[in-house]
């Protein structure tokens, strides 16, 4: 009997390693929270245990549940007849499975029957229920249409969405994409309007809206009459009723049991949540950050699914009187996978910890406001881990959904001809992949938001303490390695900076993330070396590619193999 948490070796490890105290304090009122429901923790350590007995539950049902009904999810499909989005007959028992095991409030309160989990051990849940089946995350994974009305809703509003979500019994969607707004959202047509009555609507229409036949709906509406930036976008929570007509759902390549919807509001009730003029600069922004982080759990549990069948494959299948799995090619690739694997999971939960921090410092400030006390350090402590955050957020899906579609390839090609056929899993896995580095931002996207950081050097600090540490054994001269890599990003900045070119440093992003992602997954990566034998060879396998690499990454930058990007209108005609 499979477990997808329990079995997961690389899980534990992190398990074991997260440090989220702060994070609890905060969410669980310093434990006060135990004298008004005797299931909540009453310290840390409590906490921890209950979060471990939890996940054990979600290993357990991913493992032996969802991941068995997943090809027969992924045959049947959602379904659009007469009008209706129906889910794969798989797909309802998965969620009725999570829905009696009270896993579909997770992350919200436990006043509207949630369990009032950190983001961290909620991203966990996300991972393995993505290893069972990438399109179930789709909707297991909105949860955070239910956080966006806790945290910037009115009382009203909380009391009136949030039971249902917890019970499972409604689902949700981010509405934000439109046929002309899809990454530049500052674009976005729908119109909200007043009534004469002073009755909210929405009138217009979305597109490529993730469980779009959600029961509530988060819909990102222009409120402001006469705009045509993010300025005058507002966000409205609507219940999808008759006036809300879902057109068609789209015939994708994979994930084929999250239903992708296009939508038609008919001058459809809603109701403002937070302020007008804040629905992009500031809640989208907020919910962007989780979902970004969901994909980079979803990619993730497809690459630990396509890892295990390729490994499972390669040792099973004999070719020249030998399992595949002693050649040495195939070896090797095996190794790259598992090596690639675990740095991502190094990088992910590192940042899903800087994430939860951020947003409960943020509460923390929001009560100490309430209440007329101080908050200045709490202020200084939130505008680093914003400009944290706002760094390894889009670094996590860049290089994690990039990731994933590597992986998932190449475990279809340790399966030759048969992992193209689509009795075999992976063939479904490669095709789950490919969305994760495209959706909620592009990898493109991704390189933009992350390159300001790199160009500010923000971790310059943390890099120079790192560097000036000595590292026991043959770990230091890993550490040498990372200093070496240092050099070389900080030459090529220099290259960069002093060609006071933005059109240079747009084309040269790429590369400049690469090689700050090197430097920053290397140390985490050395740090686990030195708690745990088992993560040496990861650490040295990733560190010494990674000067490889950065050499690469350095020669693309200085040997002006960006010319013909300067000049691509005269050329690409």
């Amino acid at each position: 009997m499979p477990n997808f948490f329990t079995e997961n070796s690389d899980i534990q490890f992190h398990f074991n390693r997260i440090d989220i105290k702060e994070v609890v304090d905060i969410a669980e009122d310093n434990y006060e929270q135990a004298k008004e429901f005797n299931f909540a923790p009453h310290n840390y350590e409590d906490a921890k245990e209950n979060y471990y007995k939890v996940l054990e539950i979600i290993g357990d049902i991913s493992g032996n549940y969802i991941n068995e009904r997943s090809s027969g999810v992924d045959e049947e499909g959602a379904h659009f007849v007469d009008g209706k989005v129906i889910y794969a007959s798989g797909t309802l028992e998965n969620l009725k499975r999570l829905s009696q095991a009270d896993l579909m409030g997770m992350i919200l309160p436990r006043r509207f029957g949630g369990l009032n989990f950190p983001f961290t051990m909620y991203m966990i849940g996300i991972e393995m229920v993505s290893r069972a089946d990438a399109s179930l995350m789709n909707i297991f994974g909105l949860q955070d249409i239910g956080d966006t009305i806790n945290k910037f809703g009115t009382e009203e509003q909380r009391e009136k969405y949030l039971p249902k979500f917890c019970t499972g019994e409604h689902t949700g969607a981010m509405a934000l994409t439109e046929p002309d707004a899809g990454s530049d959202l500052q674009a976005v047509k729908i119109h909200a309007y007043q009534d004469e009555n002073g009755q909210w609507r929405l009138r217009g229409m979305k597109r490529f809206i993730t469980n779009g036949n959600g029961d509530v709906l988060l819909v990102l509406a222009r409120s402001e009459p006469g705009t045509k930036d993010g300025r005058g976008l507002s966000m409205f929570a609507c219940h999808a009723d008759s006036t809300v007509k879902v057109r068609r759902i789209e015939n994708k390549l994979g994930i084929h049991g999250s239903p992708t919807c296009e939508l038609q509001f008919n001058d459809t009730p809603c109701e403002l949540v937070g302020q007008r003029k804040l629905g992009l600069i500031k809640y989208v922004i907020d919910l962007m950050f989780r979902a970004r982080m969901g994909v980079s759990a979803q990619a993730l549990g497809v690459s630990q699914a396509a890892y295990e069948e390729a490994l499972k494959y390669a040792k099973e299948r004999e070719q020249f009187g030998k399992p595949i799995y002693d050649i040495p090619v195939v070896t090797n690739m095996l190794i790259d996978m598992r090596v690639s694997l675990e740095t991502c999971r190094s990088l992910f939960y590192n940042a899903a910890q800087c994430v939860d921090l951020k947003e409960k410092i943020d509460e923390k400030i929001n009560k100490l406001k309430a209440k007329g006390e101080p908050f200045t350090e709490e202020n200084k402590k939130l505008k680093e881990l914003t400009k944290l955050a706002n760094f390894l957020t889009p670094l996590s899906k860049y290089t994690i959904t990039e990731a994933s579609n590597k992986i998932t390839y190449d475990s279809l090609q340790i399966h030759g001809g048969t992992g193209y056929m689509k009795e075999f899993k992976v063939e479904r896995l490669a095709r789950d992949a490919r969305i994760t580095n495209i959706y909620e931002g592009t990898s493109q996207l991704q390189i933009v938001a992350a390159i300001g950081g790199v160009i500010n050097d923000i971790l310059k600090d943390h890099f120079a303490q790192k560097a000036a540490k000595e590292y026991k054994g043959a770990l230091q001269r890993l550490n040498n390695y990372l200093k070496e890599i240092r050099v070389i990003f900080e030459d090529s900045l220099h290259y960069v900076i002093e060609k006071k070119d933005s059109t240079f440093q747009d084309v040269a992003a790429k590369d400049l993330v690469e090689l700050y992602s090197y430097l920053y997954i290397g140390y985490l990566v050395l740090e686990e070396a030195e708690e745990d034998p088992r993560k040496v060879f990861i650490a040295n396998r990733y560190i010494i590619n990674s000067l490889s690499n950065a050499q690469k990454n350095a020669a693309s930058i200085k040997n002006e193999l960006f010319n013909d990007l300067l000049h691509a209108d005269k050329i690409l005609v």
